[in-house]
């Protein structure tokens, strides 16, 4: 007859679902513990459970050889017969020590010892259990709340949903029955490993292949789902024969279907799209309920959609806080934009004006240097148009530009749109007209000398704290370029030169 220990094991492996022989294996463990802690011994100690008697026998183990090089392992052949008279070199000496005087302490922390091998195994246990049924779903009841977490019993074990795999339409009360689905299993938690949700989109395609008959056996699949817990759902089915219609068979008659899922959702809409292996037919219906006029693919690599929709179909189509769209983009696996006709309407007549706008290049401009112009490129700007629109203090943020340089750049533009009015007599010769722009250039590019050495002076007059011979320079090269403009045409080629 087994005792009455051995019986409280059996009782605690059902329990616990875990084998006996676990249970056993731990309170040898916590024995042999305990009888090291109150020997204080160094010898290999051995435990041995007895089913019939429930009492667990400790032994010392000392191995026998001809030179002993551990006095406190290992026995003479001499010693050992002291023990057994068989012993031989190269046996065992098996020496029983007494558990009756391990006492309280010894005992305390046997048992911790046993609680932490039965949890380490219960927890083996469910770990493998609830690793293959990742995806699966489940009834639960819940039994307490952890903060923002809810702790639901699965029968066999305890489960954890976290705050972010709960519905947002959902309250959860100790004793509700609840589906789940089994999203995930922890082995290193402390608390409960297998994490379940409420707001995966498995858990929608779950309920609809225990709803659907086509579902459940293959006739109808469902080939994407996106969802926000609590808000909207959108799944994507197909059919495999022809006969039978995708959509029809997940909705039932008269809503039927669908309704139980929304049901056990509390409220979630539900969208039912048919799947279409066209990219641009599986967008159009993606965005239902609104109606897409076109839809056009921006770049196939960065899988980047662009989606035209009539005026009054754009808040339809974008949805509250923009829900239609991202499920949409989810559910095809795109990047999406999407504008109405008057959107994209505007968006070519700005693009054609762009392309065919006059505009009068920068070089044609008199009276600024090269150098200049370069600069002001450089700032993106590339015709006298552009350049008439922008404001003193826009010109001065360009690098290289001053004051007076802006003073020169807005004489040099009137000049010009004052040249379109008044047309130049056609008399004039080519090589006047040839001399004069060179003139015009080279006194521009000593202008710009003249200003940067200007800049140049007072700044060595700030670091060598001599103001009174930077003015002597600032006024010789002022004096100098008023020179240059005032000699022929020449004269300022001959200046550039050197």
């Amino acid at each position: 007859m087994a005792s009455l220990l051995y019986q409280t094991i059996e009782q605690i492996s059902r329990e616990k679902h875990i084998e006996p022989e676990v249970i056993v294996a731990a309170i040898e463990d916590a024995m042999i513990v305990a009888a090291r802690k109150y020997y204080k011994t160094e010898e290999d100690i051995r435990a041995k459970f007895n089913p019939d008697s429930g009492q667990v026998d400790v032994f010392a183990v000392r191995p026998v050889v001809e030179e002993v090089t551990d006095p406190k392992k290992e026995f003479t052949l001499a010693e050992a017969k002291k023990f057994d008279p068989n012993a031989v070199v190269g046996g065992e000496v098996v020496m029983r020590r007494p558990t009756e005087v391990l006492g309280r302490i010894a005992a305390q922390t046997a048992k911790q010892v046993i609680m932490q091998k039965v949890r380490e195994a219960e927890r083996d246990t469910i770990y493998n259990e609830y690793n293959g049924r990742v995806g699966e779903l489940v009834n639960c009841v819940v039994k307490r709340t952890e903060g923002p977490d809810v702790i639901v019993d699965l029968g066999r074990a305890e489960a954890r949903m976290p705050k972010r795999e709960q519905s947002r339409l959902e309250t959860y009360n100790i004793g509700d029955r609840l589906r789940v689905v089994i999203r995930a299993v922890d082995r290193s938690a402390k608390g409960p490993q297998v994490i379940v949700s409420r707001a995966d989109p498995i858990l929608v395609q779950r309920l609809f292949e225990m709803e659907v008959p086509e579902i459940y056996d293959g006739t109808v699949q469902i080939r994407a789902a996106a969802r926000e817990a609590g808000e909207r759902t959108k799944i994507a089915v197909q059919s495999r024969d022809k006969d039978v219609d995708p959509v029809g068979a997940c909705v039932g008659m008269k809503g039927m279907r669908v309704q139980s899922i929304i049901r056990e959702l509390r409220g979630e809409k539900i969208d039912i799209i048919p799947y279409s292996e066209d990219t641009v037919t599986f967008a159009q219906k993606a965005l239902s309920p609104a109606k897409v006029t076109r839809v056009q693919i921006i770049d196939p690599e960065t899988r980047h959609l662009e989606i035209i929709v009539e005026d009054t179909q754009l808040s339809l189509a974008i949805g509250k806080k923009g829900q239609n769209v991202r499920l949409a983009s989810k559910l095809i696996g795109w990047n999406v934009d999407i504008k109405s006709e008057e959107e994209k309407r505007q968006e070519i007549e700005a693009q054609m004006s762009a392309l065919t706008a006059p505009g009068t290049p920068l070089s044609e401009l008199q009276g600024v240097g090269p150098k200049t112009i370069e600069r002001i490129e450089s700032h993106g700007v590339s015709t006298i148009e552009k350049l008439a629109d922008m404001t003193p203090e826009q010109l001065t943020e360009i690098p290289g530009i001053g004051e007076k340089m802006v003073e020169k750049i807005q004489l040099a533009v009137s000049a010009y749109f004052q040249s379109l009015e008044n047309v130049q007599p056609e008399s004039e010769s080519v090589e006047a007209l040839a001399e004069q722009e060179v003139s015009s250039e080279d006194a521009a590019d000593q202008a710009d000398v003249a200003e940067s050495t200007v800049e140049g002076a007072d700044v060595a007059a700030e670091e060598i704290d001599a103001p009174t011979e930077a003015e002597e320079i600032v006024a010789d090269v002022e004096a100098q370029s008023e020179n240059t403009n005032a000699d022929s045409p020449e004269a300022p080629e001959e200046n550039g030169n050197k």
